[in-house]
């Protein structure tokens, strides 16, 4: 993997938080936000930029990092903006008024992004599983992995899994919103994440858990989701039997 550890640029910031402090349902929803790129460059992705655009932007100048692109997980509005339960939530529409930049999102994902935000064809960058972006020296590795919604994605980044609503700390994400897929959800638990090894840390979407990160080697260990044994079980825990 290019360029050293130290130059690895990560932070994990709350809504309600460490950004949108004003925001009562954005302090309810919990979501994660992420910041990932390379000191050394200057340079740094925003990871499902939504509710407080000018809040992340600020961060990531007080850091004197340049925002140059950015990743949706899917396109769900709590994460890239949109209406929600009939509130506006602010979020890559947002974000491209104020810094011209790409969005990279996962292929089967790109319609459902551009009916939310008003996003056109020309501001995304389409992604497939495997795909890499690369921020300076630092790499990041684009991992499909479709349940949630058809093209959730998640990001590997050296040790570190973005998990967006795929895998929580001790949970997992919806199946039953549109587009959830139980079937796809129990291959993304257990064929797609498990080639990642047990050190790897989670960095989920939201704060749903006893705490904000945990490891895979631990959620393996204590996550009841990761630990049904077959795929009867899991239609049946999931409604779908």
């Amino acid at each position: 993997m290019t360029g050293s550890r130290d130059d690895l640029y990560f932070r994990q910031l709350l809504a309600g938080r460490d950004f949108a402090e004003s925001d009562a349902v954005a302090t309810q929803m919990v979501n994660f936000c992420y910041l990932i790129g390379d000191r050394a460059a200057g340079e740094a992705l925003v990871v499902d930029p939504a509710w407080d655009v000018e809040g992340l932007v600020a961060i990531a100048d007080r850091d004197e990092m340049q925002l140059v692109g950015a990743l949706a997980t899917h396109y769900h509005p709590d994460h890239i903006g949109g209406e929600l339960f009939g509130h506006v939530v602010e979020g890559l529409a947002r974000l491209l008024e104020l810094k011209g930049m790409k969005v990279h999102v996962q292929r089967e994902e790109a319609q459902g992004v551009r009916f939310m935000t008003g996003l056109s064809d020309s501001d995304l960058v389409l992604h497939d599983g495997g795909d890499r972006v690369r921020v300076g020296e630092v790499d990041i590795e684009l991992v499909h992995t479709p349940g949630h919604t058809p093209g959730s994605q998640c990001f590997l980044v050296r040790d570190r899994l973005v998990s967006g609503d795929t895998l929580f700390v001790k949970g997992c994400g919806r199946v039953d919103l549109p587009g959830g897929d139980p079937e796809e959800m129990y291959r993304s638990l257990t064929e797609r994440l498990a080639k990642l090894s047990d050190d790897v840390v989670l960095y989920p979407g939201h704060d749903y858990g006893d705490r904000p990160t945990s490891t895979l080697g631990e959620e393996r260990q204590g996550n009841y989701y990761l630990r049904v044994p077959n795929l009867e079980d899991w239609l049946r825990l999931m409604g779908r039997a």
